[in-house]
């Protein structure tokens, strides 16, 4: 028998509102709007959650679409986002991607995923959290957590995270595809640590094959 992902999925929901909330998920519940779900996502990559929600917020308090956004200059973003992780590049790839949404699609952020992957700064994980979480359709977005516990459960075998999002398509039931990511990263910042994981207050620890684990607490 391979790894019970329903199980899994089941005791994490269970457990979801003990943990902070990913940033970008939290931003998307209380108001669906892909434009701010897009640059939050942006915001915060390579980015502590605090820090890029600080950040979205000083942003939004100045713009909140894309006609808004190209008002501001270059340095008027990067003030609203420092100290967010490579935010010169990121103030440079907003102004860029309110350019292209003004001068292709009509000042609105395209729903699929072969558009938002030629904006500048947008992988397949922002692509897809923007598609899941901004326009509530399916998706699957694979960060660094969801690739690590996935592999570390054994219910994947891959090597990256595009990978690991690839293999999910083929076998995680279409039902989760839009909330793993909520469930794993929330479960990976808490207790599924990348180093040294609290394997012993996990609620998966007696189904949990631990592949690659050498050290836990």
């Amino acid at each position: 028998m391979g790894f019970d992902i329903h199980r899994a999925i089941e005791v994490l929901e269970g457990k979801y509102h003990e943990w902070q909330e990913p940033m970008v998920t939290e931003m998307a519940r209380k108001g669906k709007d892909p434009f701010k779900v897009l640059i939050s996502c942006i915001l915060s990559l390579r980015t502590q959650d605090k820090t890029a929600k600080e950040a979205s917020q000083r942003l939004y308090s100045l713009a909140t679409s894309p006609q808004e956004m190209m008002k501001l200059s270059k340095e008027q973003i990067i003030q609203a986002i420092y100290p967010v992780g490579f935010y010169r590049t990121k103030a440079n790839n907003i102004k860029e991607i309110c350019r292209i949404l003004l001068s292709e699609y009509q000042g609105r952020v395209p729903h699929k995923i072969e558009d938002l992957l030629r904006l500048p700064g947008v992988g397949r994980k922002t692509a897809n959290l923007v598609l899941t979480r901004g326009f509530n359709s399916q998706g699957i977005c694979v960060d660094t957590h969801v690739h690590r516990i996935c592999n570390r459960w054994g219910y994947v075998k891959t090597c990256s995270p595009e990978e690991t999002e690839m293999a999910l398509r083929k076998k995680l039931p279409s039902p989760y595809w839009q909330r793993i990511n909520d469930l794993l990263v929330a479960f990976g910042q808490n207790v599924c640590r990348p180093l040294s994981p609290f394997c012993s207050r996990c609620p998966l620890e007696d189904i949990c094959p631990k592949i690659g684990v050498n050290r836990h607490r």
